[in-house]
């Protein structure tokens, strides 16, 4: 196991990255452990059934993917991905109300300017 210090990550990420390549890395705060950084290539865990689903799925609920790129993460087809999704209750669209009459606003000026 390897270690670094919050301000070794905060100065070069990268290096952290790189020994999590090979080894866990203990962060620490202040001389106490605060986290733990795994490699997911190094450690196969991302190989492993469902790891890549369920991470690109968490990350799409929370927002923080895309729906393209969360598709890409699973290794599926965007297709499969929204089915996925969708079957558990994740909504692929996430508008409000406004939004949704705001585009169906648009929608219906457009068709009447074609």
């Amino acid at each position: 196991m390897k270690t670094v210090n919050v301000s070794g990550l905060k100065n070069n990420p990268s290096e952290a990255l790189r020994m999590a390549n090979t080894d866990l890395v203990l962060i620490m705060n202040r001389n106490e452990p605060d986290a733990l950084m795994v490699g997911l290539k190094s450690s196969n865990i991302i190989d492993m059934p469902g790891v890549r689903k369920a991470l690109a799925t968490a990350l799409f609920k929370d927002g923080d993917l895309s729906l393209a790129r969360a598709a890409k993460l699973a290794d599926v087809p965007l297709a499969s991905f929204i089915s996925h999704i969708s079957r558990l209750g994740v909504p692929v669209i996430n508008q409000t109300e406004v939004d949704v009459k705001q585009d169906l606003d648009t929608l219906d000026q457009w068709l009447k300017e074609a």
